[in-house]
């Protein structure tokens, strides 16, 4: 039954006006559609839908909340730094970091960063099977 059905993430944002130039200015996204100045509707060229909506709740989450699987880990990584994006570093088991970037076996690799919001999210480059 829902494996037929899109899933989209929903974002939340203490300030609905930050979170929108965060986005717009550190990742280069503008909303597809905006509802009365408290609803962000995103759609990616990758056809990846995402909401951003206003709660005093933001930022709680201490766990990813949404990642971008990208092709180039290294080049998004060196533009959103570039942009002012700040990346994380976790102590996590089994993990080989290269400066921002984690290596996880039969994994790939991965990026963490915060929103202006504090919301986890994450740029991931999956291993290729050889």
């Amino acid at each position: 039954m829902l494996s037929n059905s899109r899933v989209e993430a929903n974002i939340p944002a203490g300030d609905l006006k930050r979170a929108r130039d965060f986005y717009a200015d550190a990742l280069g996204l503008t909303p597809t559609r905006e509802i009365d100045g408290v609803f962000l509707t995103y759609r990616t060229a990758g056809g990846t839908t995402f909401n951003i909506y206003e709660t005093s709740f933001a930022g709680q989450a201490g766990h990813t909340i949404a990642q971008w699987h990208v092709d180039d880990i290294e080049v998004e990584v060196r533009d959103l730094k570039a942009r002012g994006v700040a990346f994380e570093v976790y102590d996590m088991p089994g993990v080989r970091w290269d400066g921002e970037i984690a290596s996880m076996e039969g994994m790939g690799r991965a990026a963490w960063f915060k929103d202006s919001e504090g919301n986890i999210l994450c740029l991931d480059q999956e291993d290729v099977p050889a």
